[in-house]
């Protein structure tokens, strides 16, 4: 037991010391915390000093918090929050102040007030923000004091603490979280190379149920990627609402804009068809037979090769849409994707060419075909979606 726990505080020293070297070594997610707790203590430290200035000092803690708790991620959020707060905190500081006037001991307004104020918190214009009105009335009773020009004081406390908190947040290197986007984009491109690679090289010899098993289980995790690439960009463009730097930091951080929306379906249709693909191979292995009439008829090891070229081409276009390198990466994209063409075509030939197939042999063949086509025109620039003439990835859009 006790081995064990000196274990888990090594690792997590460990992980401290990784996370600290990462901050000093270049820009990331460790540096951006970093950043962003030094905001906030200058926003509570410049809030504390004017109150203390204009206040009285029993009045001054209230400015330093509230500025300190809205230096927050995105400065959309510091202002979203900071209405929120300050109309939490003067309603909660007007209710306990009449309460207490009302009834003059504090313990009864205590049992008055804070359900009413935890009840109202509860409102949903008030977001994460409703228990604020409980807190600043509890604040308000413990004072001990109660006055109307006391509870004044208390609200000009909060609003100036919420000024400089959102005035700290956006003039002072306001955050922009696009290489987190990136990141998220390029863990699932990597990801669907990944699977691409396991089922081409699979294919070069006969594979087993628990291989393609394999292949089907992997391919499943991709929506759970997405889904995190998806809240990425949200959290991205929600950092440059608001925010008077975002064009020139965006461009200093990763050299464009949030994905588009296009891309992101791209990127989802591809998953798609990769599980679509591994679960047509999962059924083959299933039935053994179509399987081997399938790899009788000699079309396994070219669609492998056709499968490496799918997985050059995708991981070119990954590169298109994550800044790196982009006008070559478009070159690649579109010399590859003319060879992975070539290659389907040829499959067709091959298929073409051979004897009539059993049912199930067939049925499989058309299947692997038909992803195949499926992936390769979804990468195509300038090929459609549902009908439409939309652009199919090309890349995020000028900001």
């Amino acid at each position: 037991m006790r081995h064990a726990a000196g274990g888990k505080v090594c690792a997590e020293a460990a992980g401290v010391a990784r996370s600290v070297r990462r901050a000093w070594q270049g820009p990331g997610r460790e540096r951006d915390l970093v950043v962003l707790a030094l905001k906030a203590t200058l926003a509570a430290v410049l809030a504390w000093s004017v109150a203390a200035w204009l206040l009285r000092n029993t009045l001054a803690l209230m400015a330093p918090w509230v500025a300190l708790v809205l230096v927050r991620t995105t400065v959309y959020r510091s202002v979203a929050w900071a209405a929120q707060q300050t109309l939490a905190i003067a309603l909660g500081t007007v209710v306990a102040t009449a309460g207490a006037m009302a009834l003059g001991r504090p313990v009864a307004a205590m049992l008055l007030v804070l359900p009413v104020m935890l009840l109202i918190g509860n409102w949903q214009h008030f977001g994460e923000q409703g228990i604020a009105g409980a807190t600043s009335a509890l604040f308000t009773l413990a004072g001990g004091e109660w006055s109307v020009s006391i509870a004044a004081d208390r609200v000009l406390a909060a609003f100036l603490g919420a000024g400089v908190g959102v005035a700290v947040n956006a003039l002072l290197l306001p955050p922009v979280y696009l290489r987190s986007v990136h990141e998220a984009a390029g863990g699932v491109v990597r990801e669907c190379c990944a699977v691409l690679e396991a089922v081409a090289d699979g294919l070069q010899g006969p594979w087993q149920y628990e291989q393609a098993v394999r292949w089907q289980e992997r391919a499943r995790r991709l929506p759970g990627l997405l889904r995190g690439l998806r809240s990425a960009v949200e959290w991205a463009e929600e950092s440059t609402r608001l925010n008077p730097e975002h064009r020139r930091r965006a461009q200093r951080a990763a050299g464009s804009g949030p994905l588009g929306e296009e891309t992101l379906r791209t990127l989802e249709d591809v998953a798609d068809h990769l599980q679509g693909l591994t679960r047509v191979l999962a059924e083959a292995a299933a039935d053994s037979s179509a399987a081997r009439c399938v790899r009788h008829t000699g079309i396994t090891r070219p669609y492998a090769d056709f499968l490496h070229g799918v997985g050059q081409a995708l991981a070119a276009y990954g590169r298109t849409v994550t800044g790196e390198d982009t006008g070559e990466a478009r070159r690649e994209l579109e010399r590859t994707l003319r060879q992975v063409e070539a290659a389907h075509e040829d499959l067709r030939a091959r298929l073409a060419g051979r004897p009539v197939l059993g049912p199930a042999a067939m049925e499989l063949s058309g299947s692997l075909l038909a992803e195949a086509r499926r992936l390769t025109r979804r990468l195509c620039p300038g090929e459609t979606r549902g009908g439409t003439d939309a652009p199919a990835g090309s890349g995020p859009p000028a900001r």
